[in-house]
């Protein structure tokens, strides 16, 4: 394989546009939003784009498509089950996706939740997952269930560990803020939470993370620990049914904070 360099791009307030770019200088970008700062990326670093990868249909991760296929008509990869203007290559779960000019290959997952048609894109070491995970946090259920959502979050814990997860918004901070409500005692979540403040106070991204991180620190990937159970617990006033009625009764939680 070639060199492959991945770094984001900021858009709007808390985006990541995650651009993959070979040494040769084929760029390929996921979920571009905003169509300016990958043209700006490109005419900086003196790259073409060659694909754009997209993982779900919401205006932050599909804004920019239009502006930069009519400056490079690029191959453009997304849901099948989804409607976004542009996509000309629709995925299903289980497709492989080629990028001839960066000497790679990603396996698409269906991860619904956040929305009905929402995937990801895996090779062994990295996940581009959009909005269906973030750094201690998972994205709210606009049209999937939480049944939906928590065998999402399933399948992308059943990755390798060291699996690096590239997720779209710099929201780490708040979630970890969150994780302390529900685990006050998990000493990782307190040991990352100081980790991510020094990287934000020197002004670097706190993604992506490894997997390995999330499942000590993340509670929505935590559903089936005591500690987590019993913060449902105290939501419910009730002991929770099944590892999916804690899963729901934190993202309850999460959506009123």
């Amino acid at each position: 394989m070639n060199s492959l360099d991945i770094f984001p791009i900021p858009a709007f307030a808390d985006n990541y546009i995650w651009a993959l770019r070979e040494s040769g200088g084929a760029v390929a970008v996921v979920d571009p939003g905003d169509a300016a700062p990958v043209l700006d990326c490109l005419a900086q670093t003196r790259s073409r784009l060659c694909a754009i990868l997209v993982t779900h249909h919401h205006p932050d991760h599909v804004g920019g498509i239009a502006d930069l296929i009519a400056r490079y008509p690029v191959p453009v990869y997304g849901p099948a089950i989804e409607a976004i203007a542009g996509v000309d290559r629709p995925l299903a779960d289980g497709d492989s996706v080629v990028l001839a000019d960066l000497g790679i290959e990603f396996e698409v997952l269906s991860v619904p939740g956040h929305t009905r048609g929402h995937i990801a894109y895996y090779r062994r070491g990295m996940l581009f997952c959009g909005d269906t995970l973030f750094g201690a946090g998972c994205g709210r259920l606009f049209e999937g269930t939480p049944a939906q959502m928590h065998a999402s979050l399933a399948r992308i814990a059943a990755l390798p560990r060291d699996t690096a997860l590239y997720c779209a918004h710099e929201y780490t901070q708040t979630n970890l803020r969150f994780a302390i409500a529900v685990e006050p005692d998990n000493a990782d979540i307190r040991r990352r939470s100081e980790d991510t403040a020094s990287l934000r106070a020197r002004g670097e991204a706190s993604v992506p993370s490894t997997l390995a991180l999330e499942l000590a620190t993340n509670p929505f990937l935590r559903s089936e620990a005591a500690t987590v159970a019993a913060a449902a617990q105290a939501r419910l006033g009730r002991p929770a049914a099944d590892p999916v009625e804690v899963f729901a009764a934190i993202r309850e939680w999460r959506n009123r904070v």
